[in-house]
């Protein structure tokens, strides 16, 4: 089969290498020509605006302007000002960012691509898509999102969306700025960026550091991310663009949430004082334009990521207190500090791939019909090594001898993977069709290494014997848009296309090396909407969607279980929708162009997000009750302990409503901005609990809205600006996971600071 796709391909690529040239299909924005160095040899995802308007699908774009307006802390500030994307908060410092896009679980942000420049972000989207990284919210310029039928330009998701960083280009003139803030809770940021010409083409450095307590007590986490990208062009046809970045963490923050009994007496609680979580990310991008001819673009990127990760945690989950109880010399919390063992989950992955598209245009080339086709080929590898050592004291940095200690997880996993895809647009008038192919071909290898066997609860010094095995994945995911541009400045858009999300490798190949009954995610998604501006200064884009999964894939916590242990919830159903506005002033004419009264709003309707199909779910009983006590669910009283069909039930972290908006005005060098944040109230299993469990996992979260303020000043064309902003201003108190236990929301956060540029 690969052989196929690769013949395919290559045969796809060869008439496009001989093609008469065409432009590059990306669109500059005049702002970028004038600043920047940018000699476009990066994937473009949504670009600007022009770019966007015919795309079909629905898209957004959070500007630096959005970004600097709402002094977003983490990348979460950031999403929440996109329809139709529900980012969770967990420890408070967007570090490990758990992103859902219309109803779909955000645990870990599985369902989502994330990409940096057009290239994976994580670090092994084939093997193992969890975010257990995020680089700085400030590395970006602006954030791009794209859902519906365009989503098979890219892969392997394509079930919710992408989600697309966009790094800034090197300065023209010699630039330099500092900017520097403190706040409560411990909280402080240091971001400093200077750039310009330099080695014969453009340099940019940028520096951030930064800490903060975030949303609990006994937690600490500290970054520090060095970024560094240049930019050259290599005569008229050629440009390069390098990028070099090296991320590094060290926080004191725990795995587990809290019993119900905990976040009543300290809701902000954390008794897991010696849990540590240390963290590196090194990372390598060149990417190179090729102007083939006038009417064709090549351009190339190749990439290397180094992630590992060690966390040293006493607990997993609220049901551990702690993970080592069971060993007489801990007993339980009492000795936590001093005879209690811990677990090290330690990670490495090494991940690097090569993709190429080429691009054409259409009336360049006299084809006769207008448009553009993109090809694309890219080879992908993952290399995963997994561990886990128990220790023997709460500090411990190698695997004990105890009776919960040893080496219990030694594996390697592998995942290769050869994909390509093309796209085109045709137009005819006011009406474009653009349907498009994409093809992924996966190769999964798991390596079980020799493990502690363990007798009587302890490791007797033997080891188990190595086993492997390998397993593969293939997949044509087909797509086809419409956009009609039914007036000047309103289009109305559409498409369908096929969802698919690969499996983990631990999901499709066990630990004894046996296969498992855990396929890839499948879906067919629709989509329909219209964007545009209704009057001047007024822009808005409304999509109807629909998401019918054959086989969604959850986490085991939302179905009664514990872990990040994935299960099957068989067939699921999403409808909604989704509307964003923006107001502005000075582009209305309203006000001249020294002030600008704006207001943004976006809001997700998730109609439905349930159980399509036959699923079985228990409600647990619990405090006193006994088997067949009624408790009461989102349908009505239930039975505990007896196995019922849950069709029809809400999909767990699925809120029906998410709504995000901010009024604010821009004068004379200042900005004010009030904004609004909220969502509506959701459930955290399949039986669609409402009372909350002993352990804090199971039970509905409720809603809840907070007020975030942000003010700045500087002189306009100046060297300095002050700025100050509060995010949730009241202190309101809410639950936002029970997964591992309830975890608060974000407290009160107060943080100022002053920009200095040169």
């Amino acid at each position: 089969m690969r052989r196929l796709a690769l013949a395919g391909a290559t045969a796809l690529a060869a008439p496009v290498c001989a093609a008469a040239p065409v432009a590059s299909l990306v669109i500059a924005s005049a702002a970028d020509t004038a600043d920047a160095i940018a000699p476009d040899a990066e994937i473009i995802v949504v670009g600007d605006a022009i770019r966007a308007g015919r795309i079909a699908g629905s898209t957004a774009l959070v500007s630096e302007t959005d970004l600097q307006r709402s002094r977003v802390f983490t990348v979460n500030d950031a999403l929440r000002q996109v329809a139709g994307v529900f980012p969770r908060d967990e420890e408070g410092a967007g570090a490990r960012p758990n992103i859902g896009i219309r109803g779909l679980n955000p645990v870990r942000s599985t369902k989502v691509l994330l990409l940096e420049d057009g290239i994976p972000l994580g670090f092994a989207p084939y093997g193992d898509n969890a975010s257990y990284y995020h680089p700085p919210i400030e590395r970006f310029r602006r954030i791009e999102v794209l859902k519906g039928a365009a989503q098979v330009r890219f892969g392997p998701q394509t079930i919710g969306g992408v989600i697309n960083y966009i790094t800034p280009d090197a300065p023209e003139a010699f630039t330099a700025r500092v900017t520097g803030s403190v706040g409560n809770r411990d909280t402080a940021n240091v971001d400093a960026v200077v750039g310009g010409r330099a080695l014969g083409g453009g340099l940019l450095l940028h520096v951030n550091h930064k800490q903060t307590d975030g949303n609990r007590d006994n937690q600490h986490l500290r970054f520090t991310d060095i970024f560094l990208k240049g930019s050259w062009e290599l005569g008229a046809d050629h440009g390069l663009t390098l990028k070099l970045s090296r991320f590094r963490e060290d926080s004191q923050v725990s795995y587990s949430g809290l019993t119900r009994a905990e976040f009543a007496a300290d809701p902000r609680g954390n008794a897991f004082v010696n849990d540590d979580f240390q963290a590196a990310r090194l990372n390598a991008t060149l990417s190179h334009r090729w102007r083939l001819a006038d009417a064709a673009t090549l351009k190339t990127t190749a990439y290397y990521h180094h992630f590992t990760r060690d966390w040293w945690r006493q607990s997993s989950n609220s049901g551990q207190r702690p993970n080592d109880s069971s060993d007489p010399a801990c007993g339980g919390l009492a000795n936590l500090a001093t005879t209690c063992g811990n677990e090290g989950r330690l990670r490495d992955y090494d991940t690097w791939g090569v993709e190429s598209r080429v691009s054409l245009d259409h009336d360049l080339l006299g084809l006769g019909i207008g448009g553009e086709t993109e090809f694309g080929v890219r080879f992908h590898e993952e290399r995963q090594r997994r561990r886990q050592w128990n220790g023997d004291t709460p500090t411990a940095r190698t695997p004990g001898i105890g009776v919960n200690g040893g080496v219990r997880e030694n594996n390697e996993r592998d995942a290769s993977a050869f994909s390509a895809f093309v796209q085109s647009r045709l137009e005819f008038g006011p009406v474009a069709i653009i349907p498009g192919l994409r093809g992924e071909f996966i190769d999964y290898e798991r390596r079980n290494l020799p493990l502690d066997v363990i007798a009587g609860g302890r490791p007797t010094g033997a080891q188990t014997a190595p086993s492997s095995a390998r397993q593969s994945v293939d997949k044509l995911l087909p797509g086809v848009g419409v956009t009609w541009d039914v007036a000047k400045s309103v289009t109305l858009y559409g498409g369908v296309h096929r969802g698919f999300a690969p499996p983990r490798v631990e999901d499709i190949i066990t630990a004894t090396g046996g296969g498992v009954d855990l396929d890839a995610e499948l879906s067919w998604n629709w989509e329909a909407g219209v964007r545009g501006s209704l009057i001047k200064g007024l822009k808005a884009d409304a999509t109807f969607f629909v998401m019918d999964f054959s086989n969604q894939i959850v986490p085991q916590s939302v179905a009664g279980g514990v872990g990040t242990t994935l299960t099957s919830a068989g067939r699921t159903l999403h409808r909604g929708g989704e509307v964003s506005l923006t107001l502005s002033s000075r582009d209305a004419g309203w006000t001249g162009a020294e002030t600008d009264l704006y207001a943004r709003l976006a809001t997700t309707w998730v109609a439905d997000a349930r159980y399509s199909g036959t699923r079985i779910g228990i409600a647990p009983c619990f405090d006193g009750a006994t088997p067949g006590t009624p408790v009461l669910t989102g349908s009505g009283p239930v039975p505990c302990g007896q196995a019922r069909d849950v069709r029809g039930n809400r999909l767990p972290y699925a809120p029906e409503w998410l709504v995000t908006g901010a009024v604010g005005v821009e004068h004379r060098g200042f900005t004010g901005q009030v904004e609004l944040v909220g969502q509506s109230s959701m459930f955290a299993d399949d039986v669609n609990l409402i009372p909350v469990t002993p352990d804090g996992q199971r039970g509905r979260i409720g809603g809840w809205a907070q007020l975030n303020v942000a003010l700045a000043y500087g002189p306009p064309q100046g060297k300095w600006e002050v700025f100050v902003s509060a995010r949730n201003l009241t202190g309101r108190l809410f639950v936002i996971d029970r997964a591992r236990g309830a975890l608060p929301g974000q407290p009160f956060m107060l943080q100022g600071g002053v920009t200095v540029r040169y």
